[in-house]
């Protein structure tokens, strides 16, 4: 295995991108509102597709600006549903990303005949690729992604910097913080906000199915780790920068020893994040598997 100055730049869009769910992904975990992320990784595409067909080009501010729209769409349809039709949650999600996400697709095929979009790689991301679109920043050669990437981890950083004690409040007792004068509604479409421009962003590198998994996973092994929220912000973080570097190494290393050619770097990180997940899982000292089980012995024997 030969590591190249092009691994070097993957390993690093893949990590900013994970970066970047993982952040937002934490307060999705809190709010017991996983699936929320999943419905608007999927429901954004009719926004992306109309921004396509609409300026003809894959310029970010139109891309950002249709996924914002649909994303807070998603939610609001998704509460309204909820709330009025007196259906599941989950159901009421079922029924909005579903239905958005095939009219999603219907308007991907025709984007495509008019602009160079391809709908595989809305779904599946090409990270791989992504090396060589490149921007010209000083002396450097950067790849476009991982400009795109780290300014979104950076909003998000800086987003969640501002609203922490909100947001932490938001998402712990939205009553209280209600009483205390917060708007824990504005605060919940502000969250929807961010989640799905952070999808838009990593579109081109990993795929709408893969940032789920960036989005859920890590935020869920740092809460095995931790009850508090900064801690669980930070550990989220390394979590999911480790599963992507990790995830590339293992997508150049391991395909040689079963005999095949080579693997996709984005599943192979987001497998990556789920057996670390596995691990924390049956490891953590105070929520793992292990822990639970012998504490359970040990409390029985006395």
């Amino acid at each position: 295995m030969t590591w190249t100055s092009y691994d070097t730049w993957t390993a690093v869009i893949g990590a900013l991108c994970a970066l970047a769910c993982a952040l937002p992904g934490c307060f999705l975990v809190l709010r017991k509102m996983s699936m929320m992320g999943d419905a608007i990784s999927h429901a954004v595409l009719p926004g992306l597709a109309i921004a396509f067909l609409l300026t003809e080009s894959r310029a970010s501010v139109p891309m950002f600006l249709g996924a914002a729209a649909t994303g807070v769409i998603t939610a609001v349809f998704t509460q309204w549903i909820s709330r009025f039709g007196d259906i599941d949650q989950g159901a009421a999600m079922g029924i909005v990303f579903t239905t958005l996400f095939a009219l999603g697709l219907v308007l991907i095929v025709q984007a495509a005949s008019h602009v160079d979009l391809d709908p595989g790689c809305v779904l599946y991301g090409a990270l791989e690729l992504a090396v060589l679109d490149t921007v010209r920043v000083g002396s450097m050669d950067i790849p476009r992604a991982a400009l795109v990437n780290g300014g979104m981890a950076l909003l998000n950083i800086i987003v969640i910097a501002a609203l922490y004690k909100e947001l932490r409040l938001s998402s712990f007792d939205p009553g209280l913080a209600g009483t205390l004068g917060f708007s824990p509604g504005l605060l919940h479409y502000l969250l929807m906000t961010l989640v799905a421009v952070t999808t838009v962003a990593a579109f081109e590198s990993v795929g709408s199915i893969i940032v789920i998994a960036m989005m859920i996973v890590p935020p869920a092994a740092a809460l095995l780790l931790s009850r508090r929220l900064l801690p669980m912000l930070l550990i989220s973080a390394a979590f999911a920068v480790t599963s992507a570097v990790l995830g590339h190494w293992l997508a150049l290393a391991v395909p040689p020893l079963i005999g095949f050619q080579s693997t996709t770097t984005s599943g192979m990180m987001a497998f990556t994040a789920g057996v670390l997940f596995v691990l924390v899982w049956v490891l953590s000292p105070a929520e793992g598997l292990l822990a639970r089980r012998f504490g359970k012995v040990s409390q029985t024997a006395e």
